[in-house]
This record gives C-alpha cells, structure tokens and sequence, in this order.
C-alpha cells in the first residue's frame, strides 16, 4: 500500500511538473510574440511617417502606398497584441497602446487628405503627428520592456540591438525625409524632442558594433558586412547634411538596412 501510495505521490509531482513547465513555456511563447509585435509595430509607424514626409512634397501615389503599407503592417502588429490570451500584458496597458495608435492613424489620415486636397500640409497637423509618433513609440518601448519583465524573458543581448538598431534607423529615415522635403522642411523639422540626426547616427553606431560582435555563419557574416557597408556608405550624409545629397540613394541604402537587421534578427533567434 505505502509503494502504490508513493507511486501516486510521484506521479502527481511529476504531473505538476510538466504542467508548470508547460505554463512556463507558453509564458516565453507568449513574451516572445509581443516583443517582436512591439517591434515590428514601432518600426511600422516610423516608416509610414518617413513615407508620408516624402508623399507631402510629391503627392506620389506609391509613396501613398508606402504610407497604407506601413500603416496596416503597425495594424495588423498591434492586433496581434491585443488579440493575445498570454496575459504578458494587462488590458489597460494595450488598450492605452490602441488608443495612442488611433490618434497617430487619425493624425496621419488628415494629414493625407490635406495633401491630396491642398497640394500642401498643415505644418501644425504635421508637427502633432510628429509628436505623437514618439510619445506612442515611448509608450510602446516602455510596454517591451514590461513584457520582459513580467515573464522574465531574456533575449539575446545582440537581438535586442538589432532591434534597437531597426527602430533608431526608422526613426532617422523619417527625421532625414523631413530635411529634405522642400514642403515641410524650411519651417519644420521633425518632433520637438528628438534628438539631432548626428546624436541619433552615433547611437546607431554603437547599436551596430554590439550587432557585429559575435560568432556567426557564413549567411549571418555576410548580411552583416553588408549593413555595414550600407551605412558606411551613408553616415556621413546623415551626420552632415547636405542638400546635394541624393535622397532616394539614402533612402534605398537605409531600407536595406532594416531589411538586413530584420534577417540577422531571425538568424539570431534561430541560433539561441
């Protein structure tokens, strides 16, 4: 009777066991999920703004569709976030998120419409909008780091650069578009609290070097030498700018680089 009561004991703990560590397991799922949706969504935001500083002095129907792109990818991030049952996040902090969300979408929209319909933006709606991407981005960085905390997962110190690196060369593409936009750029020159492109090109660097440090294969080498060669190619002209600097250029080089940094992120979570 003791060994069968004692085989039952067992396997009752053994039981408990894998249900928590199952539990466990769905948690860091969960964490995971909402760090890259965080991510992507603020990377999306910055993107639709970058592109709709361009749409603004040409009123160019694919630049709009950058804009739509860049908006629905923010979309479709944060229905994600709030259609999750991982409980990493609480319902005020998302619903907080949404609500700042629709402001920017509703900022951006009147802002379009004000293009398409005057051949010219209200610099005020321009500079709200602005505004409003970085205290939403704020808002988002803050609730990453949250989620973190609240599940205890820890990511990769060179996957959180990358995506650090992601979000500071989407902020810059946005800031350098406002620069050279003859409509926007003689009164207005971005959000008011950002910093300058020549503090945020230095952060970048750092951010990078962490990136590069580090083993790696072969295809992981080789897409990071080639973020590297990109933004050597274009430091300077984000640091100094120059009106003689050729935009599109800048813009398809730093396009490259998130599209490098997106690679050596899922590169680096496969081999963690």
């Amino acid at each position: 009777m003791k060994d069968t009561n004692l085989r039952i004991r067992s396997l009752v703990t053994a039981l408990i066991i894998c249900a928590l560590a199952s539990m466990s397991a769905r948690a860091q799922e969960g964490a995971n999920g909402f760090l890259s949706d965080l991510h992507n969504f603020r990377v999306s935001n910055y993107m639709a703004l970058d592109a709709f500083y361009r749409f603004s002095g040409t009123g160019d129907t694919n630049t709009l569709n950058e804009i739509v792109q860049g908006i629905n990818s923010a979309n479709d991030s944060m229905n994600s976030i709030a259609g999750s049952d991982s409980g990493v996040l609480s319902a005020e902090e998302i619903e907080g998120l949404n609500l700042e969300f629709d402001k920017f979408k509703n900022l951006m929209r009147d802002n379009i419409n004000d293009v398409r319909n005057r051949g010219y933006p209200d610099l005020r709606l321009v500079s709200d909008m602005a505004n409003q991407a970085l205290a939403m981005n704020e808002i988002a960085t803050e609730l990453y780091r949250t989620a973190q905390e609240s599940s205890e997962t820890e990511t990769s110190h060179r996957v959180e650069a990358a995506r650090l690196a992601a979000v500071k060369m989407a902020q810059m593409m946005a800031k350098y578009s406002v620069r050279t936009n003859s409509s926007v750029a003689q009164t207005f020159q971005g959000s008011s609290s950002e910093s300058p492109l020549d503090v945020q090109a230095t952060e970048l660097d750092a951010l990078l070097q962490t990136v590069m440090q580090g083993e790696g294969t072969p295809e992981l080498k080789a897409i990071l030498n080639d973020i590297s060669s990109k933004w050597q190619f274009i430091r300077g002209s984000y640091i100094n700018y120059n009106e003689k600097n050729v935009g599109f250029v800048i813009d398809r080089y730093s396009k490259g680089i998130l599209k490098g940094l997106a690679t050596t992120i899922e590169l680096l979570k496969g081999s963690a």
